[in-house]
Parts: C-alpha cells; structure tokens; sequence
C-alpha cells in the first residue's frame, strides 16, 4: 500500500528516515531500508542533512524502493538553482519515486564546506509551487510543457516550536497553498505546546487538506540529549530529561524508545494528526518496536498484481 493510498484511506501512517552513508555503500541503505520494511509506509531519504556531503538521495531512494520500501526523496534548495531542482524532480518521477519532500536546507556554514556557497535560487515554498505546477500543469517554471507531467506526492516539512509560535500555523498556510499534501515536523516532545499548534493549524482548516505527521524518535545517550537542547526549535521538557538522566546509562535508550511510544500514542489522541514519523538516525532496527510499544502494529503491504 502506498503512502498516498494510507493518507487517502484516513489510516494513521508511519514514516521513518535512512541517511546516506558518507560512501559508496548501497549496503549501509539496503540494512536500513530492510529494519524498516513491514513498519513504515514509507521512508525519507535525506539530502545531505546537516549540510553534510552524504550519498545522493535520489540514488538512496532508488536502493530503498528495490529493498521493498516505498522512498520520500528530500530535496534541498541550497545546493541547486531552479533548472537543477526541476531536472532532479524530473528525474525522481522517471525513476519512479512516489514522493517527494522539498526543504531549504542547512546553510553550508553549518556543515563539512563552510566554505562552499549556498545557492537557494528558490526557497521551500517557491520549490512546493513550482512542483504543483510541473505535476498540474504540466508545465516548467519557463512555461515549457512537460510530456508527460511527473506524478508524486508533495510534501514539505514545519517546525512548531520554532518562534514566533503564534505565526507558525500561518507559515504553514502558506506551503499549503503552495501545494504540500503531507508535512513531517520537527521533533515533538513537548505534546502540549504541539496540541496547541495543533488547535491552531484546525482552526485554519488546514488539517482537512495536508496530512500532519508529527515527528518523534528516541534520543540515543546522554551526550544527544544534550546536543539536541541546544539546537533551536527543539524543545525537550524537564520531565523528559529527568526521566532519561535517571536510569543507568544501560537502559537510556530502552527508556527513550518508552518515551517516544509514549509520545506516540499521546499525539494519536490530538484531532488532525494524520501519522507519525521517527526520526531514528542510526537506530532504524528500533523502528519497529516503537511501533509495537505505541500499539500501531505492522503497515498493511501492497498486494502484487
């Protein structure tokens, strides 16, 4: 079954996320993509996150679909100008990639070449418009015709902790309008400050036509812990972090995959949620039992023809 089709059939979906190894490793993608098969109905593949040179998403989305796994294929705008990102989408269509999840992306400053120069010819939104309109239109940001329009799923990503909170439901809006279907968020963690964007996201209606996936995953050890309160947007409550620092450093992430199922189920309860993704960098094999935890069971799978 298919991402679109779960989304369309009003079932809670699960997505999941594999980075691409620092390499030419299919085999690191194939493991990954394997832990998650049966669990998730679909996975993203990410576009050198971080600023980080990894192998090409495209590529990874490639592998991902031949291990049985349906692919999210991230695109960033900073490392293209637009007859780039409108080639490359081009491209994930021909392939067969179903889905298609378009970001900004990280500053180089912030990667492994600070020095190399950040294109971002188009934003995320402008990105989300111009892919509505090669798949609507038929038509490329030039005007030309396409024959035949590529066919994917748009999505887009949201940060609802990220200030100012009361305009983050509008900024939502506006990749709505511009054309995103599905959206995956930052890490939740605070449930409250989220069901509150929530409220606020309903009260725009923007729930009834872009699925909502709120992220979640497990933080691996004390030192991630910590690394990610720093990080602005993220927002880890003091219980969270009381709870984790006070087991043995043996059984933290056993009590951050509780945590996450937790969260999981709690987030199902907020009306207008459509699904989950977990963010589990490096831990796709607890994929699987976060979902078990969180009481959602194995994905449904396509039946061949």
């Amino acid at each position: 079954m298919s991402l679109r089709a779960a989304l369309a059939e009003g079932r809670f979906v699960v997505t999941a996320e594999i980075g691409p190894p620092r390499g030419a490793n299919a085999e690191a993608i194939r493991r990954a993509a394997r832990a998650l098969r049966g669990w998730v109905d679909a996975a993203n593949v990410t576009d050198n996150q971080g600023a980080m040179v990894r192998l090409a998403s495209w590529a990874g989305s490639l592998i991902t679909l031949q291990e049985g796994v349906e692919p999210v294929m991230q695109l960033v705008c900073r490392d293209r100008n637009r007859m780039a990102l409108q080639s490359d989408l081009l491209g994930a269509a021909a392939l067969g990639i179903p889905n298609v999840l378009l970001l900004t992306g990280d500053h180089p400053r912030f990667g492994d070449h600070p020095e190399a120069r950040g294109v971002f010819d188009l934003d995320s939104i402008q990105l989300v418009w111009l892919a509505r309109t090669m798949r609507d239109e038929g038509r490329l940001l030039s005007g030309l015709q396409l024959k035949p329009p590529p066919q994917w799923l748009i999505g887009a990503v949201e940060n609802p902790f990220a200030p100012p909170a009361r305009f983050r439901a509008e900024r939502l809006g506006k990749k709505v309008a511009a054309g995103a279907e599905f959206v995956q968020t930052q890490f939740v963690f605070d449930v409250a400050t989220f069901a509150t964007w929530m409220k606020n996201v309903r009260d725009l209606g923007l729930e009834k036509r872009c699925a909502i996936l709120a992220g979640v995953g497990p933080i691996r050890s004390v030192r991630a812990l910590e690394r990610m309160s720093d990080i602005p947007g993220i927002v880890i409550p003091q219980e969270v972090r009381r709870r984790l620092r006070g087991v043995p450093s043996d059984r933290f992430l056993d009590e951050s995959i509780k945590i996450c199922a937790e969260i999981i189920m709690e987030i199902r309860e907020i009306p207008g949620v459509a699904g989950v993704h977990v963010m589990a960098f490096g831990l796709e094999e607890a994929v699987g039992e976060i979902v078990e935890r969180a009481g959602l069971g194995k994905r449904p799978q396509a039946v061949a023809p």
